[in-house]
């Protein structure tokens, strides 16, 4: 039996896909399976190729495959796209109403299914995607009734009828393929899973349960992609917990406004693409200034301008980091997996309230939109932490002179403090009248230019992050203390790392691996020790330039004169990395180190002589 197995459905965007691949997937994880799938979308509503491949196992896993075992084809162009990932002995569930036919070279199994016929006969034929579900389901040798059940959680909603229908579809593609194929297939079948039902979730919607578990009851934003699933996971769940979501004109409104409800006390925040986050700079340059906190996501897609709106990239590191104009403190975080996208939500809250700057969190198309399974979520890690703020009860009267030195206000907003944080108070609280103004002022608030109070202020605002690191600023596979190789990426590139790392050690290559998880401020003594023992610094990410790697060489010196030993491994083509393609580059890379290493022990040997 097999430790796991990948299945992928294509067809014309809007054909039903996602209902197809929801079913199955949802069936599998309840089973306690573990999957990692991986979305091909065409950048449009309909029409255009898309496909979605799932990869399945018994153990957890954070990649996509490189390799295929079904192809299910809704359509003859998903047979000419996709076939070649097909493994000798793959298995084509295709719809026969078209002539499915393989292309030359091809030695899979093609399995033609009237699923046309059959949904039509359930009543109508968008039941085809069930029919071809239910044909890959009984293939696999796995009880219809658990099918079932996934049925009836994704068309409950439409009522019995509909669930009946897809029900009847899904049978009838089971039972047709069942004796096309002989009976289901040996050479399909999976070993048992853990039968633990896993949570199968995208990064944006663990990113919008993780706001409102962090206290967030607004959030403004304008849709885009790959960043709408955040905004429509709060639309249907905030207002259940007394709170809202606006859907602005633009992303400056929608910055604009999380800055405003957190200025008033509501925890808010914003979220959108590479796009709009150019636009939300001089906002978030404001929220540096009056030290107010806010919480942006931007979900990294291919660029610049419109770019590759549903591909993959990670290449607004360098944005986020210096895009505003002038310098205010703030923080940068990456989540790496689902839980990371929950738990750094709520840590972001915090800690944006705590340190009163905007912290934005970078994740990206793949781990923003492509669905994973992870263990049940732990909600008693979650604490809210708000920082300096002051209640009634909480304020501390001035003296005299404060009096008279504030003109009648009552409130030292931006006092100088060792820490750089002050205390923070809301609108309406006695006694806490303040100026709140983009300019540069005084410890009340009030407009002041003069050189002594710019370089006080500025002082203060910088200080706040001084030596600022979170609890685990970068997450090490462990591996060797003296590799020969250390991969280094961010965001969703964990999993594949992880597999060629794999992959490296047994061919005898000593590797480590660590996933950056704070990139500003960016976290120099907790990666120091894992650089200073390696031999070989691999950054992989995904952009042109080696964003990532740049900060590497800007704090670490290395890759820089003599010291030779980063080296980047970029695609920005807007696909992911596949295991066997970043295995192949780890390992050239590693060979062709060790032949100039033996080069020069052979220059040094003859100047020796």
């Amino acid at each position: 039996m097999r430790e796991q197995l990948s299945w992928k459905v294509g067809g014309q965007q809007g054909e039903g896909m996602e209902s197809t691949d929801k079913v199955f997937s949802r069936a599998l994880s309840r089973l306690g399976y573990y999957l990692y799938s991986y979305r091909h979308v065409s950048s449009r509503i309909l029409g255009g190729h898309a496909n979605n491949k799932i990869r399945i196992s018994t153990k957890p896993l954070r990649s996509t495959a490189d390799d295929l075992d079904i192809l299910v084809a809704l359509d003859q162009e998903t047979i000419d796209r996709n076939a070649q990932e097909l493994h000798a002995g793959g298995i084509v569930i295709a719809d026969e109403k078209w002539g499915p036919v393989l292309p030359d070279g091809i030695s899979a199994r093609l399995l033609p299914i009237p699923m046309t016929a059959i949904a039509v006969q359930a009543g109508s034929a968008l039941f085809k995607n069930m029919a071809a579900s239910g044909a890959s389901w009984a293939l696999l040798g796995l009880p219809m009734e658990l099918f079932f059940e996934a049925i009836e959680r994704q068309f409950a909603h439409k009522g019995e009828a509909v669930v009946l229908k897809n029900k009847q579809a899904a049978q009838a593609g089971a039972d047709y393929a069942l004796r096309l194929a002989g009976g289901s297939l040996p050479e399909l079948q999976l070993a048992p899973a853990d039968g633990k039902p896993k949570l199968f979730m995208i990064g944006n919607e663990a990113v919008g349960l993780g706001a409102i578990a962090a206290g967030c009851r607004f959030m403004a934003a304008y849709p885009i992609t790959p960043a709408t699933e955040i905004m429509e996971y709060m639309i249907k769940q905030v207002p259940s917990f007394g709170g809202t979501v606006i859907q602005t004109e633009d992303e400056i409104a929608a910055i604009t406004m999380a800055i405003g409800a957190n200025y008033g006390g509501v925890r808010a925040f914003t979220a959108s693409a590479g796009p709009g986050l150019s636009l939300m700079l001089e906002g978030i340059g404001l929220s540096g200034m009056t030290e107010t906190p806010v919480v942006i996501f931007d979900t990294q897609r291919g660029g610049p301008s419109t770019g590759l709106p549903t591909k993959q990239e990670q290449s607004d590191v360098m944005a986020a980091i210096h895009g505003t104009h002038g310098e205010i403190p703030l923080i940068v975080l990456a989540p790496s997996t689902v839980e990371e996208c929950f738990y750094d939500t709520v840590e972001a809250f915090n800690l944006a309230e705590r340190y009163q700057c905007p912290v934005i969190v970078l994740t990206d198309l793949q781990l923003a939109m492509g669905k994973q399974c992870a263990d049940r979520l732990d909600f008693s890690r979650i604490s809210i932490d708000r920082g300096k703020l002051l209640s009634d009860g909480d304020r501390r009267p001035l003296g005299a002179a404060d009096a008279e030195a504030n003109s009648g206000e009552s409130f030292r907003r931006y006092e100088l403090t060792a820490d750089g944080i002050s205390s923070r108070i809301l609108p309406g609280t006695k006694s806490g009248i303040h100026h709140v103004t983009g300019v540069e002022h005084d410890p009340f608030g009030r407009a002041l230019e003069s050189a002594d109070n710019r370089k006080r202020m500025m002082d203060k605002r910088m200080r706040k992050l001084k030596d600022f690191t979170i609890t685990h600023p970068i997450d090490s596979d462990g591996g060797y203390e003296d590799p020969e190789v250390l991969l280094i990426g961010m965001g969703s590139t964990r999993g594949v790392m992880d597999e060629a790392r794999g992959r490296m050690e047994a061919l005898g290559i000593k590797t480590k691996r660590i996933v950056v998880r704070q990139l500003h401020p960016f976290p120099v003594d907790a990666l120091a020790v894992s650089i200073s023992q390696t031999s070989r610094v691999l950054v992989v990410e995904h952009n042109a330039t080696g964003q990532l790697a740049s900060l590497i060489r800007l704090h670490y010196g290395i890759g820089i004169g003599s010291d030779d030993r980063l080296h980047s491994i970029v695609k920005y083509d807007g696909t992911v990395f596949m295991p066997a393609e970043l295995t192949a580059a780890c390992v050239g890379i590693y060979n062709e180190g060790r032949r100039d290493e033996l080069n020069d022990r052979r220059k040094q040997g003859r100047h020796k002589r």
